[in-house]
């Protein structure tokens, strides 16, 4: 048996739903041929009347047919499963009747105590009763509109198959949804008629019903009297009350199953279910339900009549068309919208059809939306004025503004930060409760919605207001909705301050230069190099994290440089060497000793021969080489960040863009610097070398 596996369909979740239907009919077979014990038939009769009920209660909360398809298979099957409890109750009834009314189980006796109350005559006369209104009333109806339904619908499809082609050939509707559609014209068909045929098992059913009732009656005494001697009297009691329970038990499924066969293809298509239309169409008329209320009340004044029942009933019609009169007047005293104006004719398209995309963007979901609108104090609105401010001063250009709309397709507490109208990050936030963050030192847990902090991925905690003291003390760093959204913002405009900075931030960069350097600027630009290559330049210093603050700086070294140097990648490492000081004292603030990481002189000369094998893009680097290097790299950085020390490998000039771009991807975290960028004021400590197994 080794390597035998089970198929799949047997063994998922979906796949076991194949075996029910074979199962079912497998057990119905088996209850017409094999003796069934009195407990297993309770059972399979509870089964029955349970299945009857959920039948009715989903027809009730059906929209459209189409959304019951499988109703007709059920009727067969419903119908299959009563006939074959028939044949396995009569079993019992015939063989086992003599030993008294619970010979075929407590159900059975239950229902034909419950219907004939001791009198056997009533009894016959009552089954007899139901059955027909089933028979003639309920089956027969439902039947004919099923006929009339299936009829009209076959008729009405060649129509709706053009409509469906002409709204597709007009471009209204799409491939998908034409075809969509012509699906749902065919399986209508289907339905009607499959209904059509189905209401014949039913009608079946109930002429079985009373056969089964008459055959037990007579069967059961002559078995009775004839293979167990009994009296005529106890005869007739016994087999009286097992046939007519066990045709009641039987027959009152049955109806329940016509009524809600009769529901379904007698309702006109609409958006609503059957209790919606009953409330919002027969008892929405105040007017109908004052005359109702008269009529009924002036009923219950006639001498002889039920004073009580017909004055009751005649105060709660009256008060509930009151309340709708209340209701109307509540709805007049609301303005009324202005009425929408007509459709106007599709106008040609022009060069204002295209919406320009948002540089920036936010979008919230609805229960977000207090956090961004005016009218409601929302904070949110000025921590990012606050973001943009603070980004201004610490990376060195104003950033775009960001666009703020709500957006029904998220979820209701998500949001969603977009740059250049792609997606750039994806979270959630509660209005009113508080995100409590652990930064890993935390003394306790806490009830919440466990989460993770969408702007550093570290584990957070959603919690009530309540709590929030309880947090601080056990160490959370506690934080509410608005900071949360306003975080992560910050966070995702920092990683892509390059991409913020476009043509247009630049010039305004420039300008306002000019005021205080106009000649600086007017030498460099556009003298020596473009507006096109000054934005390389200051994007190549962002994508590193180089903040570009000290513009004049920047701008008198391209101006001594420009001249000579074309390359913006040679003139940006130049600016790094000149803003060398301000990079080394954005990672070690204060810190006169440099703990760095190096690289292994092997690896160094190896990289130096790739690089003039194939040029300073490293196309020269072998996979192999590369793979070791990225993971040297990391594991150093790795060491580095577990000593408490800022993850910074230093290279010679020559490798640095290289490495650099190299590892950027791999090791977000990790700086490259080169010697020339080193201030000489400071002292290097290597900590570890990068390719020392190479």
């Amino acid at each position: 048996m080794n390597g035998f596996k089970l198929p799949a369909w047997m063994t998922g979740v979906t796949g076991g739903a194949v075996l029910v239907a074979p199962i079912i009919i497998i057990v119905m077979l088996s209850m017409m041929v094999l003796p069934l014990p009195a407990f297993i038939l309770d059972i399979f009769f509870s089964f029955n009347i349970a299945l009857s009920i959920i039948v009715l209660l989903t027809s009730l909360y059906t929209v459209k047919p189409l959304d019951f398809i499988v109703f007709p298979t059920v009727l067969l099957v419903s119908t299959m499963l009563r006939l074959s409890l028939n044949v396995a109750s009569t079993r019992v009834v015939l063989t086992e009747g003599h030993t008294g009314p619970d010979a075929a189980g407590k159900v059975i006796e239950a229902f034909g105590h419950f219907l004939i109350g001791g009198n056997y005559t009533v009894g016959i006369v009552v089954f007899i009763i139901l059955t027909i209104i089933n028979f003639m009333v309920v089956t027969k109806g439902a039947g004919r509109i099923a006929e009339v339904g299936a009829r009209f619908t076959l008729d009405a499809m060649p129509g709706k198959q053009m409509a469906i082609d002409a709204d597709l050939n007009a471009g209204l509707i799409g491939e998908q949804e034409a075809r969509q559609r012509r699906s749902d014209v065919a399986q209508e068909a289907e339905f009607y008629g499959a209904m059509d045929g189905a209401s014949k098992y039913v009608r079946g059913d109930a002429v079985a019903g009373i056969m089964v009732t008459i055959i037990n009656i007579i069967g059961g005494l002559i078995v009775g009297m004839v293979q167990h001697d009994l009296a005529f009297d106890v005869a007739i009691k016994n087999y009286t009350l097992l046939a007519i329970g066990d045709g009641l038990v039987a027959q009152i499924p049955s109806l329940i199953i016509s009524t809600a066969a009769g529901i379904v293809v007698s309702r006109v298509a609409s958006d609503q279910d059957i209790g919606s239309q009953l409330l919002n169409q027969l008892f929405a008329k105040p007017a109908v339900l004052y005359i109702a209320a008269g009529i009924i009340g002036g009923m219950g004044l006639i001498p002889g009549m039920p004073h009580v029942a017909f004055v009751m009933l005649a105060a709660v019609l009256a008060g509930g068309a009151y309340v709708l009169v209340q209701k109307a007047k509540l709805a007049a005293v609301v303005p009324e919208q202005a009425p929408a104006q007509a459709p106007s004719e599709l106008e040609e398209a022009t060069w204002k059809d295209i919406v320009p995309v948002d540089t920036l963007g936010l979008e919230v979901g609805y229960r977000l939306i207090p956090l961004v609108d005016k009218t409601q104090g929302g904070e949110l609105l000025k921590r990012i004025k606050g973001i943009r401010k603070k980004f201004a001063q610490e990376i060195g250009f104003l950033p775009p503004s960001v666009h703020i709309r709500d957006n029904l397709e998220l979820r209701p507490s998500a949001y969603r930060i977009t740059l250049k109208d792609v997606e750039m990050g994806l979270g959630e936030a509660f209005d009113g409760q508080f995100l409590a963050i652990n930064p890993g030192v935390v003394s306790g847990t806490l009830p919440g919605n466990a989460t993770t902090d969408p702007a550093f991925g570290l584990p957070a905690i959603w919690i009530e207001g309540g709590l929030r003291d309880q947090a601080q003390s056990f160490g959370y760093t506690v934080v509410d909705a608005g900071t949360v959204v306003a975080t992560h913002l910050n966070h995702l405009m920092s990683m892509h301050a390059a991409e913020l900075l476009g043509r247009m931030e630049v010039q305004q960069l420039i300008d306002h230069l000019v005021i205080e350097s106009p000649k600086l600027i007017e030498d460099l630009v556009p003298k020596l190099m473009t507006l096109a290559a000054l934005q390389k330049v200051l994007q190549n210093l962002l994508v590193e994290g180089v903040h570009i603050r000290d513009m004049r700086t920047i701008i008198e070294t391209l101006a001594e440089h420009a001249g000579q140097v074309q390359d913006t990648n040679e003139l940006t490492a130049l600016v790094r060497i000149a803003l060398g000081r301000a990079i080394v004292q954005q990672i070690y603030p204060g810190s006169q000793e440099l703990s760095v990481m190096a690289l292994d002189n092997r690896l160094e000369r190896l990289l130096m021969q790739a690089i003039n094998a194939g040029g300073p893009d490293g196309a020269g680097i072998e996979p192999g080489l590369a793979d070791t290097l990225a993971t040297q790299a990391n594991l150093a950085t790795r060491q580095q960040e577990q000593m408490g020390l800022p993850p910074v490998l230093i290279v010679p000039s020559s490798l640095r863009a290289l490495l650099a771009r190299f590892l950027r991807r791999a090791i977000p975290q990790l700086k490259v610097l080169s010697h020339a960028e080193i201030p000489d004021s400071k002292t290097i400590r290597v900590t570890s070398l990068v390719g020392g197994q190479v």
